[in-house]
């Protein structure tokens, strides 16, 4: 027997086919991201530059939520709380004081991480639907407090934060950049040492710690990683917007992040991205339905789910390939 087909049989007796060697497929996520850079030449109207940007967003947050789902598999309903976080903290550092915006991002990093840190310390105890109803309280916490806080503008939010830059081609193609850099640093962390830890977490967690994972520190520390992750966005948010009110981070927001991460297969970084793709950009296709859009795009995301439960992009694991 081989070393290769030793390594196979660790997760299947399956042979990799033909398809799972193309998701696995490295420069695939290379063309991912020259189509992202390409887009531009083929469409660079106002709309379409906004939401393209939108979409990269969103797919920055889907990689900070897929540390926390699939890596870890902590089901977090509240994820849009460190959103908001990060794009208040900037918002209100940019307008209160003139800071450029990108001197507010070393700010945003620390507040995200203590707003992790006082979240996740006395929740990440539970389990499961417990978990999950506590991280949804939380999310709607902070939305309320930024509701009635004078600091945060109130229900008005706050207006007039600084751009990045005044072009928004360029903006954009700063946006990809830094989103591809975070794609990138949640894969790289999903295959090291602690990556490893959130997936044996994952899988069974009366086990890790029996085998001496200390499974409270590594659940914290990917709910950190998340609300930084979270947070980023949130700059780039209020940077795009110039305006943020709490109407922007609702349960909703939240939801959306979730289903891109199990629409593109959770643990899979090519999957969610093409998950938090297809749902920032499906709604916008189906616009001339007017009424109906959101119906079909909810019809078609439950015949998806029904085809393919494992997701779009499905993660798989390193001894299979």
């Amino acid at each position: 027997m081989t070393e290769t087909t030793k390594a196979r049989r660790v997760g299947t007796d399956k042979p990799p086919t033909r398809a799972s060697k193309l998701l696995q497929n490295r420069w695939a996520g290379i063309a991912g991201l020259l189509l992202a850079l390409l887009a531009p030449f083929v469409n660079a109207t106002p709309y379409a530059l906004s939401v393209m940007t939108s979409a990269a967003i969103f797919v920055m947050l889907a990689a900070g939520l897929n540390i926390v789902v699939g890596y870890c598999g902590l089901l977090d309903l509240g994820y849009v709380a460190f959103f908001a976080v990060g794009a208040y903290t900037s918002g209100v550092l940019s307008t209160r004081f003139d800071l450029p915006l990108l001197v507010t991002v070393p700010a945003v990093i620390v507040v995200t991480v203590v707003a992790g840190i006082i979240i996740g310390a006395p929740t990440l105890r539970l389990r499961s639907d417990y978990l999950a109803i506590v991280t949804l309280g939380f999310g709607e916490i902070i939305r309320i407090t930024a509701n009635n806080l004078d600091v945060t503008g109130g229900p008005s939010g706050i207006y007039g934060i600084p751009h990045l830059t005044d072009s928004p081609v360029i903006f954009y193609y700063l946006t990809v950049v830094v989103v591809s850099l975070a794609v990138l640093g949640a894969a790289r962390l999903g295959r090291s040492r602690l990556g490893r830890a959130w997936r044996f977490v994952r899988e069974d967690e009366d086990a890790a710690e029996a085998m001496g994972v200390h499974t409270y520190r590594v659940k914290l520390a990917a709910y950190i990683a998340g609300a930084v992750w979270g947070g980023l966005a949130g700059v780039l948010f209020a940077a795009q917007l110039s305006a943020i009110s709490p109407g922007s981070f609702t349960f909703l927001q939240s939801a959306l992040v979730l289903m891109a991460v199990v629409l593109g297969g959770m643990g899979s970084i090519p999957g969610v991205v093409i998950g938090a793709v297809v749902i920032s950009l499906l709604p916008e296709f189906l616009r001339d339905l007017a009424d109906y859009r959101f119906f079909i795009f909810g019809v078609l995301l439950i015949a998806v789910m029904l085809l393919r439960p494992q997701g779009l992009w499905p993660a798989r694991s390193k001894e299979v390939s």
